[in-house]
């Protein structure tokens, strides 16, 4: 799964050897010719922090973020499976031990509290393992 992801954003603002890139994430509707007249269709400007300290970027210049789409994976299980993993695990081995479903449930998402502070104290380890890059547009 070595394919890449492109979006194309425009340069924000650039600190420090990092180069902020505006980014428009669509749903899946987005390129659907009905989208202005449903109601489901909706986009999301995002800020994508890129490292770079080529100085070869500018400000409002509009640019092409690229990353490896084995990445948003990675991003997912991270995200979401491992999460879920949790939950489920923490439900059923509560259940098994016969406590209150209200019981489980909440231990259940007590448990996620430390998952979280987990991943916020490795957040720069993990920009590091999720790297864009930038490409400029002809």
């Amino acid at each position: 799964m070595s394919e890449n992801v492109n979006h194309t954003g425009v340069v924000e603002r650039i600190a420090d050897g990092i180069v902020y890139v505006r980014i428009i994430q669509q749903s899946a509707c987005g390129v659907c010719e009905a989208r202005k007249m449903c109601i489901t269709s909706e986009s999301k400007k995002k800020i994508v922090e890129v490292p770079d300290n080529t100085g070869r970027y500018q400000i409002n210049e509009e640019v092409e973020l690229c990353g490896r789409s084995s990445m948003g994976l990675e991003a997912v299980v991270i995200a979401f499976v491992l999460p879920m993993i949790i939950l489920i695990g923490t439900v059923a081995t509560g259940s098994a031990i016969h406590w209150k479903e209200t019981t489980s449930g909440l231990v259940a998402i007590l448990l996620l509290v430390p998952y979280y502070g987990i991943l916020y104290l490795f957040r720069e380890r993990l920009k590091k393992k999720f790297v864009f890059t930038l490409r400029k547009l002809n």
